[in-house]
């Protein structure tokens, strides 16, 4: 059920019944040919240039109006910039009838109305690139008021900063902010680039299943839903892990994918249940490799980025060039605690969390307990690009043994900026192996603990025919495209974070 209207909305009905009055489709058909662009208008335009910058035409949202009687400024906003408008009565009304400037323009015309317009470029007296607008077409008449943005020599100034209005109506947060637009671009060039990297050195990019009869591949909480057909439950994937190494069993060298995983866990500035990984397997590499062209990708994709390996996020720069710092996640807790763990069971495990104050519960093995160590007080002092590598086997059921220290895996995480960007490992593929690993986890989950693995036994039957040596990781996107936009909010970087439903919405 529609809300009371406002006294501005009622306003921009009545306009609209008007409009229909005079004859004039405030929603005609969409074709309307577009010669030029804002962005492409300013930055070519010089007065020798006049003759080629005649008969443009370019559409976009009106922004702001200074009504000078005979004469109008307005600025326009298409998708790619701003640009002022000069609106002369007798221009677009040459003969006596002067509705379409008196009435239609200064009257019924509102900002954020959709126009079209043709005319020719000029540079004003203040030398402001400006189109002077021989013929105007309303495309679409906007019923609900923008927000008020303030604007100064055409620059914002009080941009629109109302979390709960910028995540629930981000089609308004982007009309009126256009540095969000301009994030959101960075992210697809981000991407795009990314991309790039995989495909030119032979990558497949692939899909895998995002309803998964068993949800494996990470450790976490998954969602659950229920299908019909074959009435059986299935749970929204946590990771594509274990169907891209299935493609390494069948044959494929390198593959990856960018995948929509689910989490039913917390959210805060860094989660989000729904989120986007990108992960790739490569045959015959193991994690060495992977840190190595780990570094490469990021340094490359920062540059396509930004233009420069270097970010700034709350003040303090990040730089992606290569080679990036390593040290061992023993030495990195032994730094930041000064307590050696490495040779600790779970007793003493707990005992250190006690020590630090870090708070634990029965379900936790040894893997969780040292985790906790880690992200509760060493994560955050790795701001600059830092490779964790030597993880113990109990925190890494999917990864191989490491091949010359006991009790640890060939595992990294790359952390920057305090938080974790990427896992990787040199895989296990020793179905034998694997099968205990998964038993363990097992016995994790009958102890309480809701983020532990499932066995997959179709993953297992796969490895029994054989997966070559493989090296695998997953980067979270949203955390990277974080660090290089300069956001310290992944709901900022999600163009629809989650949020709960506003009242009455979904009836």
């Amino acid at each position: 059920m529609q809300a009371t209207l406002s006294e501005q909305e009622v306003v921009r009905r009545e306009k609209l019944k008007e409009l229909h009055e005079l004859g004039i489709d405030p929603y005609p058909a969409p074709l309307f040919e577009i010669t030029h662009t804002a962005k492409l208008i300013k930055d070519e335009y010089t007065d020798d240039k006049q003759e080629a910058f005649k008969n443009i035409s370019i559409a976009g949202r009106v922004m702001s109006v200074r009504d000078m009687g005979k004469a109008n400024f307005a600025v326009l906003q298409d998708s790619t910039a701003r640009i002022q408008l000069y609106i002369k009565r007798d221009d677009i009304c040459p003969g006596e009838d002067k509705t379409l400037f008196n009435t239609v323009w200064k009257k019924l015309i509102d900002i954020g109305d959709v126009i079209g317009v043709k005319g020719y470029v000029f540079t004003t007296k203040t030398g402001e690139t400006s189109i002077h607008v021989e013929q105007f077409t309303l495309l679409t008449k906007s019923l609900r008021p923008l927000p008020v943005v303030k604007e100064k020599d055409g620059e914002l100034y009080d941009a629109v900063t109302d979390l709960e209005f910028k995540y629930r109506q981000r089609y308004a947060d982007l009309i009126v902010n256009p540095g969000v637009r301009d994030t959101f671009i960075k992210i697809t060039k981000m991407k795009n680039a990314i991309r790039t990297f995989l495909n030119d050195r032979g990558a497949l990019e692939v899909d895998t299943p995002v309803l998964q009869s068993i949800p494996g591949g990470a450790i976490a909480r998954p969602f659950i839903t229920h299908h019909n057909a074959l009435d059986i439950p299935l749970y929204l994937r946590i990771a594509n892990e274990l169907y891209l190494k299935r493609l390494i069993v069948g044959g494929f060298d390198w593959v990856y994918e960018f995948s929509r995983n689910f989490r039913n866990e917390g959210m805060d500035r860094t989660h989000n249940p729904e989120f986007t990984i990108l992960e790739f397997y490569v045959a015959y590499k193991d994690y060495l490799w992977m840190m190595e062209t780990t570094e490469q990708m990021l340094e490359q994709t920062a540059i396509a980025t930004n233009g420069s390996t270097k970010s700034v996020v709350n003040g303090v720069e990040i730089d992606f060039k290569a080679p990036f710092k390593r040290i061992s996640i023993y030495d990195a807790i032994k730094e930041h605690t000064g307590i050696d763990i490495s040779e600790m069971d779970e007793e003493g495990l707990r005992g250190v969390c006690k020590q630090l104050h870090i708070e634990t519960d029965a379900s936790m093995g040894k893997g969780k307990l040292i985790d906790e160590i880690f992200g509760g007080k060493c994560e955050k002092h790795y701001v600059q690009p830092t490779f964790i590598i030597d993880y113990p086997i109990e925190m890494s059921p999917l990864t191989k043994k490491h091949r010359s220290k006991p009790g640890l895996v060939e595992r990294f995480e790359l952390i920057v900026n305090g938080k974790e960007i990427a896992n990787a490992y040199s895989e296990l593929n020793d179905p034998i192996d694997q099968r205990e690993r998964f038993e363990e986890q097992v016995a994790l989950m009958e102890r309480g603990d809701e983020e532990a693995m499932y066995i997959d036994h179709d993953f297992l039957r796969a490895l029994e025919y054989g997966m070559p040596p493989t090296a695998g990781i997953g980067f979270g996107i949203e955390r990277l495209a974080m660090l290089l936009t300069g956001q310290v909010s992944i709901q900022d970087v999600l163009l629809f974070p989650q949020m709960r439903p506003e009242r009455g919405e979904g009836n």
